[in-house]
């Protein structure tokens, strides 16, 4: 059996390692000319965590997680608001999860895929066509291939959404923010190792996480009604947050100098069906629960390794393979997408009082006893 899966981040991957595991063949497609590293940090457990421990990878992600030493929330002038520990974070954050950068995923994923799967890099799908029997891809590179699955991982402006199920207009939810993240190429002075800055003011927030190893990465998350059409990254950002001191300077700065940039609305994937014969989309271009959720990291791994298992249990059945896949995965993609559109009120509040507000939890969640308890309720047991 052989797969033909575009898209070559954390879900492409995931699947085409779940699929070696079962004996299938996989061509991944990915019209980067070559992988992408970085990215912002993620917690990632829960289904994801249990499957990344099913197909043999959690050790190799334990060793690339990191760990923060403090998270500390300023005010727009660089003072401190109030700081979060190590132990109150790792409370927060529960036993089974981990911090990681999303490049550091797929960077496990792809060395252990690299060797048993096919990659062409800088290709990209022009056609689909296909029967009970097979599927057929036409490439970029006018190449065709058959395979028994088609598996569209390629992100929030998927491609093979747009060839197979219709235009993007139909299928995305804008949360009316935007964000932006690359790496910084040195850590500024302000930014302890190990230690994540943020602040929010006037529907803004922005960050700098050191993740300890020498690597640094800039966040920035903005309300839309901040942007304006036409903008790139650099003119934006610094239009957006050039009243802001701290770091914020410095993280601009670094954006002249950084390989890549991500820059993007943030908005869900709303799809009544994430599969069409012998198509399915999978992670961020089936479902995409954005940022807000925290949580798309984990559904990728997860739901590849469910497509996996369903494949393997309905043998030369696709069709009912992909039905199965859909009724166990989707009231959790549900539940998170929900969670996304609840927390999209209160990220980077304009108002004062409303930020306040958000943040006191977490200004809870720092005081001694707080922590003490939940040290002991969810670390301890």
């Amino acid at each position: 059996m052989r797969a033909v899966i575009v898209g070559a981040g954390i879900a492409g991957l995931a699947a085409a390692l779940r699929l070696s595991q079962i004996g299938w063949d996989s061509l991944l497609i990915e019209r980067a000319p070559q992988r992408r590293s970085g990215g912002y940090a993620v917690t990632f457990g829960g289904i994801g965590h249990e499957a990344a421990e099913r197909m043999g990878i959690l050790p190799e992600l334990e060793r690339k997680a990191f760990v923060t030493e403090e998270l500390v929330y300023h005010k727009p002038n660089g003072a401190r608001r109030f700081s979060l520990t190590r132990e109150t974070i790792a409370a927060t954050a529960g036993p089974r999860s981990m911090t990681i950068l999303r490049g550091d995923i797929e960077t496990v994923l792809y060395e252990r895929v690299r060797d048993i799967a096919e990659f062409r890099f800088g290709t990209t799908v022009t056609a689909v066509d296909q029967d009970a029997h097979t599927v057929r891809v036409t490439l970029s590179d006018g190449t065709v291939e058959h395979a028994d699955l088609l598996i569209g991982a390629d992100g929030l402006h998927s491609a093979t959404r747009a060839l197979l199920f219709g235009p993007e207009r139909d299928f995305l939810l804008d949360l009316e923010h935007k964000v932006a993240v690359y790496m910084l190429d040195k850590r500024p002075a302000a930014i302890a190792p190990g230690t994540t800055g943020t602040l929010s003011s006037g529907g803004r927030t922005a960050a700098v996480i050191s993740v300890g190893d020498g690597r640094n990465v800039a966040f920035f998350g903005y309300r839309t009604r901040h942007a304006a059409p036409g903008e790139d990254a650099a003119t934006q950002l610094r239009r957006v947050y050039g009243d802001l001191g701290w770091v914020i300077p410095e993280a601009l700065d670094g954006l002249e100098r950084a390989d890549s940039v991500y820059f993007d609305t943030i908005s869900q994937v709303v799809a009544p069906t994430w599969s069409r014969g012998r198509v399915v989309l999978l992670g961020d271009a089936a479902w995409c629960v954005t940022l807000f959720a925290g949580y798309g990291s984990a559904l990728a791994v997860g739901g590849a390794d469910r497509l996996g298992t369903e494949l393997e249990r309905h043998p030369g059945n696709v069709a009912a393979a992909l039905a199965a896949w859909e009724a166990a995965l989707r009231p959790e993609v549900d539940r998170k997408q929900k969670l996304g559109r609840r927390v999209k009120g209160v990220y980077a509040p304009a108002n004062p009082f409303l930020l306040w507000l958000t943040q006191l939890p977490l200004r809870l969640a720092a005081l001694p006893p707080v922590r003490r308890y939940m040290t002991r309720r969810f670390i301890k047991g």
